[in-house]
């Protein structure tokens, strides 16, 4: 298999834990989503549970479906257990569970990538940093110039950051999922891959959003099986999962509820107060130039805390960081961070507590810098 083939598969599959892995538990106060209707399929849900009208644009058919849930009395026995312990409605939880499907192949994308996949952040930003991504994020901007503005003076996360987020999540709205929320959600929780090394913990995650998922929905009167999104679970344009959503979706828009899907208002604050809660601190860069010296170069020490802030200046210049004026002025801690090229020389930064802040939001260096560099090539395409 040729490098580029290989850090392309090691590309998509690092993408998929955008927002999975810093999901935060329930309990905030997120408003009914979408104007729900009503339907005739409603006899096994409370009376206030209502069929939710959800549009999608889908990039892809999803695979044909697997069994349903209500086949395996021991899932429809926790469903019982989750209903109790969560106080929701019994029944409405057995059929939101039950009526889901197994899905084979969202078992086989969740696997990690093979042992010796080769890290190539060229090929990784070519994904992301393209004419398709980079238009769409000129017209968002454009047509949320206000908003992304008050965002900005509210909440102190730049527009371009907030904008990059989004163009490499879902190209702003075109590819925001196919699969159903429940099948995704169900198919983790209780057949994610034994195979996988941290499969048990990655199991109760998954678990902890279903019922995060669960309590949304139910509190906001939604169908739990009409909403679609990513095979992990993610939804809408900023691609939250359901605990994020509970915990940092805002209404932005002022119309009384919260909508990630068609509220570009809403998805807007809702990033931008994700990035707040998770300590973005307004005016500082996100990373700094570095160059490791050729001799005496601790690499080993600063990468051993890896993206996380730990070094002053100081200290990283006395382990053989080499740093330019301004970065050695920088008033935080800094990380190294390290991006592989494949067989080229890797890429080095010195990131800072915002750049610490976007992998928060998928915990992927590749990703943090994925998001600054479309946001910075749609703040130049907007300014020609």
């Amino acid at each position: 298999m040729n490098l580029t083939h290989t850090a392309t598969r090691f590309a998509l599959r690092c993408a998929i834990f955008f927002i999975a892995a810093c999901a935060i538990a329930t309990g905030a106060t997120a408003q009914s989503d979408l104007k729900p209707r009503t339907t005739k399929a409603n006899k096994h849900k409370p009376p206030a549970i209502k069929k939710l009208k959800h549009a999608t644009k889908a990039s892809r058919k999803p695979e044909t479906t697997g069994p349903l849930y209500a086949k395996r009395p021991e899932v429809l026995a926790m469903a019982d257990e989750m209903a109790q312990r969560l106080g929701l409605d019994q029944q409405w939880v057995r059929h939101a569970v039950g009526q889901s499907h197994f899905m084979p192949g969202i078992a086989r994308a969740i696997a990690p990538p093979p042992v010796g996949t080769v890290k190539n952040w060229t090929v990784y930003r070519s994904r992301f940093i393209d004419a398709i991504r980079i238009h769409a994020g000129v017209k968002f901007w454009q047509d949320n110039s206000e908003t992304l503005a008050r965002a900005e003076q509210q909440m102190g996360v730049p527009a371009a950051i907030i904008v990059g987020i989004i163009g490499v999540e879902t190209i702003y709205g075109q590819q925001i999922g196919t699969y159903r929320v429940m099948d995704a959600l169900t198919t983790l929780s209780f057949d994610f891959p034994k195979e996988h090394p941290r499969a048990a913990e990655r199991s109760a995650f998954f678990r902890s959003e279903l019922e995060a998922f669960l309590t949304l929905t139910q509190r906001t009167g939604t169908d739990p099986l009409a909403l679609r999104g990513s095979y992990a679970g993610a939804m809408g344009l900023p691609q939250f999962m359901p605990s994020s959503w509970n915990k940092y979706a805002i209404d932005f828009d002022a119309d009384g509820r919260v909508d990630l899907f068609h509220s570009a208002a809403d998805v807007i604050g809702s990033v931008a107060n994700y990035f707040k809660a998770f300590g973005w601190k307004a005016g500082m860069p996100t990373h700094y130039p570095v160059r490791l010296t050729s001799e005496g170069a601790d690499k080993a020490t600063l990468l051993a805390p890896d993206i996380l802030p730990t070094f002053t200046p100081a200290d990283m210049l006395a382990k053989g960081g080499e740093l330019e004026a301004l970065a050695l002025m920088h008033p935080g801690p800094l990380a190294l961070v390290e991006l592989q090229n494949g067989d080229a020389p890797a890429l080095y930064l010195a990131g800072t507590e915002n750049f610490y802040a976007i992998t928060r939001y998928n915990w992927s260096s590749y990703y943090a810098l994925a998001v600054i560099e479309l946001g910075q090539a749609v703040a130049a395409a907007m300014s020609k």
